[in-house]
Formats: C-alpha cells, sequence, structure tokens
C-alpha cells in the first residue's frame, strides 16, 4: 500500500470536485481536473502551500480543524469524512489506532443466533479480510455451487481473484472485485501486517486484476446495492444487499441479501424448496 495514502486521497477528491459545485466560475482554460489547490486552499482557509505539503505527504499531521476545513471544501461525504479520518490518525501515530490484531475467526453466540433467524434469506458474515465466518443455509444454497465455499476457510476476495468460476458466476465481476478490494481497504489499518500479507499473498496468485485495483486511490465500499448471479441450477439473480457492521467485532460485516425482483424471487423460492412469495422482492 502507498505510504502517502492520506495526500493521495486529498488530491483524487480535489480533482474530483468541479468549480460549479462550490460556486466558482468554470473558466475555458482550465489546465486540471476539478479544484484548482489554490481554490481549495482558499476555500479552507489554508495556504496552497500547506495543502501541497498535505497532498505531496510532506506534512502528515494536520489538525482536526484542518481536515474539518477541507473536508467541507471538498464536499464530503459522512462516509468519505470518516475514511479522511482514519487515513489522518494512522500517519499521525494516533493512539486510538494500534497495531492491528489477528482477524477474528470467532463468531459471538447472539449474532450466530441471529444469523439462523435471516432463514432462508441469503446472508453472510465476513471479518476485515472477507474470511467466511458464517452463513444461513440460504447462502449456501446461492454461492455452494458456484464453489466460493470449497475451500478450507473459505474467502470471498481470494475467490474472486484466484477461481475462474467466480468471473463467470457474477457478470459483473469488475464491479464485484472493485467493491471487496475497496471493503478490503476501508476495514483494515494501513500498518494492519495481516491486511499486507494477505494482499502480498494475492498479488503473486492474481497479479494485475488485484493489484491494479490496490494501485488506485481507496474509496469507502459501497455498504448497498444489487448484484447480479448466475447459478448453476436456476440460472440469474438479481440480488439487494445491506451491509451492517458488527460493533466490537474485530471489523466484523454481516451482509444480507434479498431478491430484487420478481424473477429473483420465484428462482430462490425454488431453490430453497418454498412456496412462492417466501421471499419477496424488494424493489424501489
Amino acid at each position: 500500500m502507498s505510504d502517502n495514502e492520506l495526500g493521495t486521497f486529498l488530491r483524487t477528491c480535489r480533482e474530483a470536485v468541479t468549480p460549479a459545485e462550490v460556486g466558482l466560475p468554470t473558466g475555458p482554460r482550465r489546465r486540471t481536473p476539478g479544484l484548482r489547490r489554490s481554490e481549495v486552499a482558499t476555500l479552507a482557509g489554508v495556504s496552497v502551500e500547506y495543502l501541497a505539503r498535505l497532498e505531496q505527504g510532506r506534512d502528515r499531521h494536520p489538525s482536526p480543524q484542518v481536515m474539518g476545513a477541507l473536508a467541507d471544501a471538498l464536499r464530503l461525504s459522512l462516509e468519505e469524512r470518516f475514511h479522511l479520518s482514519r487515513l489522518e490518525k494512522e500517519k499521525s501515530g494516533d493512539p486510538c489506532c494500534p497495531t492491528a490484531s489477528v482477524p477474528s475467526q470467532a463468531v459471538r453466540p447472539t449474532v450466530r443466533a441471529l444469523i439462523d433467524r435471516l432463514e432462508p434469506a441469503p446472508a453472510v458474515l465476513f471479518n476485515r479480510l472477507s474470511d467466511v465466518l458464517a452463513y444461513t443455509s440460504g447462502y449456501e444454497r446461492i454461492v455452494g455451487p458456484i464453489g466460493l465455499l470449497d475451500a478450507e476457510r473459505p474467502n470471498l476476495i481470494r475467490f474472486l481473484f484466484t477461481d475462474e468460476r467466480a468471473r463467470a458466476a457474477y457478470p459483473e465481476w469488475d464491479g464485484v472485485a472493485d467493491e471487496q478490494v475497496a471493503s478490503l481497504r476501508a476495514g483494515s489499518m494501513l500498518t494492519d501486517p495481516h491486511t499486507e500479507g494477505f494482499a502480498d499473498e494475492l498479488t503473486v496468485m492474481a497479479g494485475a486484476p488485484f493489484t491494479d485495483r490496490m494501485g488506485v486511490v481507496p474509496r469507502s465500499p459501497r455498504l448497498s446495492g444489487v448484484e447480479r448471479m448466475t447459478h448453476p441450477e436456476i440460472g440469474e439473480v438479481r440480488l439487494a444487499y445491506e451491509t451492517l457492521t458488527l460493533p466490537d467485532a474485530d471489523g466484523q460485516r454481516l451482509v444480507v441479501h434479498l431478491p430484487a425482483d420478481d424473477a429473483s424471487s420465484a428462482a430462490l423460492d425454488r431453490l430453497n424448496g418454498r412456496r412462492p412469495g417466501g421471499l419477496r422482492a424488494v424493489t424501489g
């Protein structure tokens, strides 16, 4: 991972904001995408030189006030602000970001009971490296036939990048891969040796499809959306998903899927051997 992700993130956010979005005129002779450094510096009340040092990684100890002003100037979303704060704390050596622990494989009894209550919906619990920790039988019927659970310790990211069956199972593989790498980077500290080791493994095993994604500017993953999957028994289904981050659980997240249309609802009912309407489609 880059040792200047804070600066790279600031620069990329600056280049993504148009002058019109912050009330500035758009001139015909702009040579940079988005906003100029001078424009962001003026909006945030800092000097151009200081903003340049931050973007270039020459100053890694900005105050919370400066970070807040830059977030306002760049029109960052709540998730982007959280990500900016995480990057700043890790680079400044904030004690709230200690050396990372080994990714937990344990599942709290209450969480396991909650997963059981979600049947027959496809639901799965991941740790911060996307190891599969627990799942409903509805999830097993969806991903078992595509090979995701074949490994002794199943891992969604490793499956996506190293198993040729993944590209057939996910028609929009590129988008799914983008989101999973974003989740990996957002869920771990930059200094996490476990994430570094996992990334090194996939760099060797998967090559450019993985390393190219690790090389781009980090961003927050989408916590909800719709995924398309192709199942060997029921064909293509569209699954709406919601991601719930568990408190005090070492970065564990619970992902729950529901059919995104009536055809997918009927297909899942057939797969689960349930009467029609067992899993109603979520639309809108």
